[in-house]
């Protein structure tokens, strides 16, 4: 569902082996794709604010004033804040002009759509080139899903990083021994589903997947097509689930049934790969692994084709556990396997954190 329109994250400068990269994000995803790039020891540079105090000769002392400056920050925490829209990456002041004291305290960078900044680290791990290179490439819009059926409705934005829930609600519809009544209430109903969705569509302009349970999500499309115009140019699909509501939407993910409309976006690989984790632990054929332990002893016998690592557990990691994870993925990508890292905004990241956190698909099992 790619399109010219869409825009990616933008490269400004790389150097891998002097370890810097200069980019300016473009959309929600990109800030994801940072968040889980930035880490703890990293090096952040960005243009800030700071309260400087004013050497003036006064008896009184003068308020500080606010003033535009660049930094750089030895990254201790990133924090994304999705409700307003940046990364707050908090560490010691590591460079700073002269003329604005502060360096070794403490300060936060508000890291925002549009805003150039440049992350230096010790050594680029392949995933984290990877990532930055998928978010550079990606012209994948954000998809809008509508769960529907004759009980409740869900509206949801899905994004490379996950699902993000906009509002739902449940219908009240007469039995289907009152036909007339049912009618009514169902137009009804159809018209504050399409009032939201009207509402969420003009912020984002995206295509529209239309999902649920029986006959109610046809005749919500033929509603939509026949009563609002403007969003019949982004109406893509409309597919059959088991559920409705949430659970409609994480069962469409799960099963694959939107893969054909989403296959640009992250969050189906991520699914896929989970999945496949899980099934290999059913059918008990040895070709998977779980859990710090077992996936080191795959590792030491080469056999992991590809680690699947929460991205909890790295920003969750104590500086020795987060060693020890980083040497992990360093090996397996030296032995010609995969890393990837998985997202818990969505359900197959917190399966995998039931898991431990860490599992790996493996090319011959480890007994």
């Amino acid at each position: 569902m790619a399109h010219a329109g869409v825009r990616s994250l933008k490269v400004l400068a790389r150097n891998f082996k002097k370890g810097f990269v200069k980019v300016v994000p473009k959309t929600l995803d990109d800030l994801w794709h940072l968040y889980n790039i930035i880490l703890k020891g990293d090096f952040v540079y960005a243009r800030t604010t700071r309260e400087v105090k004013m050497d003036v000769d006064y008896s009184r002392p003068q308020k500080g004033k606010r003033v535009s400056t660049f930094f750089g920050v030895g990254v201790e925490d990133v924090v994304w804040d999705r409700s307003l829209n940046r990364l707050r990456v908090h560490g010691r002041i590591h460079d700073a002009p002269e003329n604005i004291a502060g360096r070794g305290s403490y300060h936060t960078l508000n890291i925002r759509i549009n805003k150039p900044l440049t992350i230096v680290k010790d050594k680029w791990l392949k995933h984290h080139i990877d990532r930055l290179e998928r978010a550079e490439q990606s012209r994948a819009p954000p998809i809008i899903v509508v769960s529907i059926d004759s009980e409740e409705f869900c509206i949801a934005i899905i994004r490379q990083y996950g699902v993000d829930i906009k509002v739902g609600g449940k219908a009240e519809l007469p039995g289907k021994l009152e036909a007339e009544k049912r009618v009514g209430a169902l137009q009804k109903f159809f018209k504050e589903v399409s009032n939201a969705l009207q509402q969420i569509w003009q912020d984002h302009k995206c295509s529209i997947v239309i999902i649920g349970v029986g006959f109610v999500k046809t005749q919500f499309f033929k509603y939509l097509k026949s009563e609002t115009s403007g969003l019949t140019q982004s109406l893509a699909d409309v597919k059959g689930v088991n559920s409705s509501g949430v659970a409609g939407i994480k069962e469409a993910l799960r099963s694959g049934v939107l893969e054909k409309t989403l296959k640009n976006l992250r969050i189906v690989e991520e699914a896929k790969a989970v999945e496949e984790v899980l099934e290999r632990l059913g059918n008990e054929n040895g070709r998977v692994s779980y859990g710090s332990e077992q996936t080191g002893t795959a590792n030491s016998f080469g056999a992991i084709e590809m680690l699947l690592v929460s991205d909890l557990s790295i920003r969750d990691a104590s500086n020795e556990e987060l060693l020890e994870l980083e040497k992990l993925m360093i090996e397996v990508e030296g032995k010609k396997g995969r890393v990837i890292i998985i997202s818990v905004e969505h359900e197959a990241g917190q399966k995998l954190i039931g898991l431990g956190g860490v599992a790996a698909l493996l090319r011959f099992p480890v007994t």
